[in-house]
């Protein structure tokens, strides 16, 4: 791993949690003390954190929230452009696609807006965008909506047996040869409850997200059958992941 995928890391870890030691990152990122503490201070000349004692913490400004009419303002834009560029090509015309909530996925959603393929969702922001771009097939997912994560939790248990897709692209906080870690639970189940009614699992992070260990565990790498990712991820994760059975594209 380069010095600018772990300053993206460190970054991303932030994001997280309010602070981070320099004994984290040593045990993070398998580097020396002096080292954190050389990425500590080069992200603090930057302005992307704020150097404390021992450690950063993340900046106090707030921080402007995308939304499907500022997308691009999302982290690492470019990228997941390119990622669900590249996820969109996977589908075929009749297919039928679970989509999950994020950034990346309301992307995928615009790519497959107007084509012959059925979206399964539970993520208003996508619902409504391809309801409003007169998508011909949506199915939305019901249940309680969650104000905080635009989307709808049905906590009846069996209650997505009579869904089923070729397709399910989700993301995460995390991936590690071990598997996808999300930190949100009630998004997580309610996801999880999906997993044995698809095909084929897909999915769509972006290259600060691999290596990183946050959360829990959503689902071991055996059951991911593609990742897409960026190509700065850590190629020494990648080629873990890709021993375990996953095929992976490089954007």
């Amino acid at each position: 791993m380069n010095e600018s995928q772990r300053h993206q890391k460190i970054l991303s870890l932030l994001e997280q949690q309010q602070m981070i030691s320099v004994n984290n990152i040593t045990d993070q990122f398998d580097v020396s003390p002096a080292t954190a503490r050389r990425d500590i201070s080069k992200l603090d000349e930057l302005g992307k954190l704020k150097k404390i004692r021992n450690g950063a913490e993340r900046l106090s400004t707030a921080k402007e929230v995308w939304t499907p009419l500022n997308i691009n303002s999302a982290d690492n834009y470019q990228e997941k452009h390119k990622i669900a560029e590249k996820a969109a090509e996977l589908c075929n015309p009749g297919d039928s696609v679970v989509i999950n909530c994020g950034s990346t996925a309301f992307l995928l959603g615009r790519e497959l807006v107007g084509q012959d393929i059925q979206v399964i969702t539970n993520y208003f922001p996508l619902a409504s965008y391809l309801i409003t771009e007169d998508h011909n097939d949506v199915i939305i997912i019901g249940g309680q909506y969650n104000k905080a994560q635009n989307i709808f939790l049905n906590p009846t248990p069996n209650a997505l047996e009579g869904y089923a897709g070729n397709w399910m692209f989700t993301s995460g906080k995390g991936l590690t040869e071990h598997g996808l870690f999300k930190t949100n639970m009630l998004t997580a189940v309610t996801e999880q409850q999906m997993l044995e009614q698809i095909d084929k699992l897909v999915v769509v992070v972006d290259s600060s997200k691999i290596g990183l260990r946050t959360g829990m565990l959503f689902c071991p790498s055996e059951k991911i059958d593609i990742l897409i990712t960026g190509k700065d991820a850590d190629k020494n994760v990648i080629s873990a992941i890709e021993k375990k059975g996953t095929k992976v594209y490089l954007v």
